[in-house]
């Protein structure tokens, strides 16, 4: 029984982690937009952008990080066995890069509430697919477990990374498109 209320608390603070990770790129985003605009709105849409970037990141994301990596330890202790399949393996590869990719957008908040965020927004909007990327691999890989075939397993992350980015450059033209218009 105490598996299940694990896996259940540790979806809810996984759902939760992605959910700030995912927001978080996207004030980036807007935070770095703003930073192209005439004062006083400049000065305004940064203040608002920090002040909802801090509070996400250290009332939200933090804590829900935090947690799903508590309950998820508590798992691995409940089923140890886990730790001898090989899925379990890749899922904790990409859980590593999860959290390198999260100390990178602490580094990122960090800029912003200094006022020193040197990236772009076209960056962000780039760097938000990495948290995309990452979920689908770790859904997938805990969902079909040993079923998986591993060769076609990174054939279709690859093919996936594709598609965002041809996806991306589609939104960069349209976008382009309507500001010229």
């Amino acid at each position: 029984m105490a598996y299940l209320y694990l896996k259940a608390l540790h979806i809810i603070f996984i759902v939760c982690w992605f959910a700030g990770l995912f927001y978080i790129v996207r004030l980036f985003v807007y935070y770095a937009e703003a930073q192209t605009q005439h004062e006083p709105k400049k000065e305004i849409l940064s203040e608002q952008l920090r002040l909802m970037t801090e509070r996400l990141w250290y009332i939200i994301t933090w804590p829900a990080a935090i947690l799903a990596t508590a309950f998820g330890i508590g798992l691995l202790i409940v089923m140890p066995h886990f730790l001898s399949q090989p899925w379990m393996h890749v899922k904790l590869l990409f859980v590593l890069l999860l959290f390198i990719y999260h100390i990178k957008c602490q580094q990122f908040v960090s800029q912003i509430s200094k006022n020193k965020l040197e990236k772009t927004s076209n960056f962000f909007r780039l760097w938000n697919e990495g948290a995309t990327v990452i979920l689908f691999a770790v859904v997938f890989l805990v969902i079909l477990k040993n079923a998986i075939n591993w060769i076609f397993g990174v054939i279709g992350i690859l093919c996936f990374i594709f598609l965002l980015m041809l996806g991306y450059k589609l939104y960069k033209k349209l976008r382009e498109r309507k500001i010229n218009q």
